[in-house]
């Protein structure tokens, strides 16, 4: 079962995501981390998945995007290399892929996935991305109450949520409900394509959180808060 703690820490040395962000994510939180395509959703629970387990925190992190071994393929081309965390039990990654790329016959909506026991045992779940496995006739209230129901038992759940693929007004009960919203950002300035985390809704944080993040993700060293960056 997971441990009775009051946060979860992520900081690494390769960067300082963690400074800027709070230090750490509460525990029972729901963190909702939003963008559309090609905004960074995917990165940050790499990022996440990374730190947290070099703080000695049980990880599951559900991909719907690649397979398991490409998922392990592109960490690696970043710095994060999880294989032996998952070796040493700390993380434990799932993929509607398989290892290959055989789709799951049977589809599984969100609630139906975080009910299973590899998940049950980890101390933060990401799901990458949510948003495609919340069924279009799910009822707001419904969901809150069994998401609840679950981050109450000592667990923090990221949802990466594409707010194209959901009910405008699902979301916003959910944004409303939640303890922690990132909202990725792209603009184009100068010519180059400006990546900014904005911080839209941060509670019961362990430090200070800047409200805006600008970063970038560079080859073996991953995710960076990028200082030229308006933040």
């Amino acid at each position: 079962m997971p441990d009775n703690v009051d946060n979860f820490e992520f900081g690494v040395i390769q960067d300082s995501l963690a400074q800027s962000l709070g230090t750490a994510i509460p525990n029972r939180a729901l963190v909702l981390v939003c963008g559309g395509i090609g905004t960074g959703k995917s990165i940050i629970g790499q990022r996440m998945s990374f730190g947290m387990t070099a703080n000695d925190i049980r990880v599951s992190l559900v991909t719907t995007e690649l397979t398991t071994r490409g998922w392990l393929e592109q960490v690696s081309s970043i710095g994060y290399f999880m294989e032996k965390r998952i070796d040493n039990g700390e993380f434990h990654l799932m993929s509607s892929f398989g290892v290959i790329a055989d789709k799951a016959e049977e589809p599984v909506d969100l609630l139906g996935l975080l009910d299973s026991p590899a998940l049950k045992e980890a101390e933060v779940i990401i799901i990458d991305r949510a948003s495609q496995m919340i069924p279009a006739d799910t009822e707001g209230p419904a969901l809150l109450s069994s998401l609840r129901q679950y981050t109450a038992q000592g667990r923090a759940l990221f949802l990466m949520i594409d707010p194209e693929e959901m009910d405008p007004r699902l979301l916003r009960e959910l944004k409303a409900s939640a303890e922690v919203v990132l909202d990725m950002m792209t603009s184009v300035v100068g010519g180059q394509l400006v990546r900014t985390l904005c911080v839209t809704r941060f509670l019961r944080a362990a430090g200070p959180v800047t409200e805006r993040i600008g970063w970038k993700v560079m080859p073996e060293m991953g995710f960076i808060v990028d200082i030229t960056a308006v933040a």
